[in-house]
């Protein structure tokens, strides 16, 4: 008996992990968008789990060893990571190696994540633009109008994740051509503070849940300025685990934003700097003694926050 993809995704969606906080619904649009091999971009800010959402859906899918993952930030060649090289054999003559990229979308029903897509050359979007397009799925393996092409195989999953922002300085306006490719986009934001309190709590195995309350509320207002352009950019839930690992192993709460936290924003402009706002919440949250070591002024009108 053939199973309905609606039976299929409802037994695959209570595959979700419990490290991954994702709305239910977007969870199972992206394990139904998966299964119709379509092309998805996970959008959010950093350190929100987008890649962790693309990893878990090949988890969940099956696809453990019918998927890659290509880091589009790190790429320096992109011809060479997405077609491959042309190799000169004395005795056989020129040869064709291809990238494990142009191995994989040949391949049906594999997952190809794209991270950090926004980060990517303008060459390899330029690369990827027929492959994304869905009337045409070829990998052109030269310029030449009658050069040989890699045709991408039936069921073929794209999942891409992007920083889109101007707070994102080192990533690149995509196109609207590439952004067009992708028929599926799915916005993921910030855990929700109960969420990510309990998922804090989980990865540092002990009970510290007023000091993780208090991490998390420290990130949470600091998001809230950069979203007022207070601050150049939020606070992403790798900050917040790391802070909250550094209490277990004996740091202060100020010793762990001094090392995690402060260095994040520039120092520039002295009392006005985005380091000092970023010290007077914190403030808020530390003892009488270590709040005066900041050496920050205190008062109802110390503070950012209203």
């Amino acid at each position: 008996m053939t199973i309905s993809l609606a039976d299929k995704l409802d037994t695959v969606y209570q595959t979700k992990p419990k490290k991954l906080r994702i709305d239910e619904l977007k969870w199972r649009y992206l394990l139904r968008s998966t299964y119709r091999g379509k092309n998805i971009l996970l959008v959010g800010p950093t350190g929100c789990g987008k890649t962790l959402a693309a990893k878990s859906v090949v988890e969940a899918v099956g696809a453990q060893t019918n998927h890659i993952i290509i880091n589009m930030g790190s790429t320096q060649d992109p011809r060479t990571t997405l077609i491959g090289k042309t190799l000169l054999d004395k005795s056989t003559g020129t040869l064709f190696n291809p990238s494990p990229f142009a191995t994989a979308i040949s391949t049906p029903n594999c997952v190809v994540i794209l991270d950090e897509i926004s980060r990517g050359h303008p060459e390899a979007w330029n690369l990827l633009m027929p492959v994304l397009d869905e009337t045409q799925r070829t990998l052109r393996l030269d310029e030449k109008p009658d050069s040989p092409v890699v045709q991408v195989a039936d069921g073929v999953t794209f999942i891409a994740t992007a920083n889109i922002g101007s707070e994102y300085t080192a990533t690149r306006v995509m196109d609207r051509a590439l952004l067009g490719r992708f028929s599926v986009k799915v916005e993921m934001d910030y855990l929700p503070t109960e969420d990510e309190v309990a998922l804090v709590l989980e990865e540092i195995g002990m009970s510290l849940t007023d000091e993780v309350e208090h991490i998390v509320e420290i990130a949470n207002l600091v998001r809230g300025l950069a979203r007022q352009g207070k601050v150049h950019t939020g606070v992403s839930t790798r900050s917040v685990l790391e802070m909250a690992g550094l209490l277990v192993d004996g740091f202060s709460l100020l010793e762990a934003a001094q090392m995690v936290l402060f260095t994040d924003y520039p120092d520039d402009g002295g009392v006005e700097s985005e380091r000092t706002i970023i010290k007077q919440v914190v403030q808020k949250f530390l003892p009488s003694q270590d709040a005066a070591a900041l050496g920050l002024p205190t008062g109802p009108n110390s503070t950012p926050l209203s």
